[in-house]
């Protein structure tokens, strides 16, 4: 089955955040990204598509779709490390125009720097000119938050992997961002780890509500973590002047019922976990099992 086109959606309203969050809106309108071959003259690859999405202060989206669907690529158009084709992206109703301070992003891999301490690699996130007194405090409360307060005089090579995303995210909320993008941060990890890792964010969102866009190819993590869910569908092979009724890259919009934390057993996301699957394309049986052998 074929999930419909979903029209553009107004954001879910998450859990008032607390006294003194920083979390910001952020708004996509009609965003789109085509890239052009080495030694071509247009473009010959449109992976974005007609993007529109508001997402709340302090609300998480988690992305979904099929790889070289455009997820990595439209947190790059959020961040500002990229630029759209087309469309605009703002935060709180200023457009984003190059690196943007008000976001911060944490991928997949932790990225720490192997010589230093886990002390050191979260300070790395810290804004320019922050004083050293209050760098240090934040620090600590960060390593503090995420766990980590006892190891924070490691390196990375004498930790585990979860240890080192968990630091990775708290380099990340240095700089307190307004919106935190998350590219498969827990892609890498073992089963056990990342639900653990899960809970954690969710601790940590708790604590200190940045708005989260969060891109994942695991279905059961998008529904446990987010508010809403995007489901981006890979475009075919064209270029940014099809016409405007060509396919948008957002295929539906999914709201996810229920407060966090969830039931990760809830009969209502077993549901809707079997609709996102046949959206990706994948069945929840074997072929053999749909047949009865």
């Amino acid at each position: 089955m074929v999930l419909p086109t979903a029209p553009p959606t107004t954001p879910a309203t998450p859990a008032a955040p607390a006294d003194g969050a920083t979390a910001l809106p952020v708004r996509l309108a009609g965003v789109g990204r085509a890239f052009t071959a080495a030694g071509a003259r247009t473009a010959s690859r449109t992976v974005l598509r007609g993007v529109d999405l508001e997402v709340a202060p302090g609300e998480i989206v988690a992305v979904l779709g099929p790889s070289g669907c455009g997820k990595s690529t439209l947190l790059r158009q959020v961040s500002g490390l990229d630029a759209p084709t087309s469309g605009t992206v703002t935060i709180d109703g200023a457009p984003v125009a190059g690196a943007d301070p008000r976001t911060a992003v944490a991928f997949q891999e932790p990225r720490l720097l192997p010589w230093r301490t886990l002390t050191q690699n979260v300070a790395l996130g810290l804004p320019p000119g922050t004083a050293k007194g209050a760098g240090r405090d934040q620090v600590a409360r960060l390593l503090d938050l995420v766990g980590l307060a006892a190891s924070a005089g490691l390196r990375p090579r004498q930790v585990s992997g979860g240890m080192a995303q968990r630091a990775s995210l708290a380099r990340a909320l240095a700089r307190d961002p307004g919106v935190l993008l998350l590219d498969e941060p827990f892609g890498a990890l073992d089963a056990l780890t990342r639900l653990r890792m899960q809970d954690l964010l969710l601790d940590v969102h708790a604590a200190r509500p940045a708005t989260v866009l969060l891109v994942t190819h695991d279905v059961e993590e998008a529904l446990y973590l987010a508010d809403r869910v995007v489901l981006l569908r890979t475009l075919p092979d064209g270029t940014p002047s099809e016409p405007a009724d060509a396919a948008r890259s957002i295929a539906r919009v999914v709201d996810v019922p229920g407060d966090r934390p969830r039931d990760r057993a809830a009969r209502d996301l077993a549901e809707l976990r079997a609709e996102l699957l046949d959206g990706l394309g994948v069945p929840t049986h074997h072929p053999r099992a749909a047949r009865g052998a």
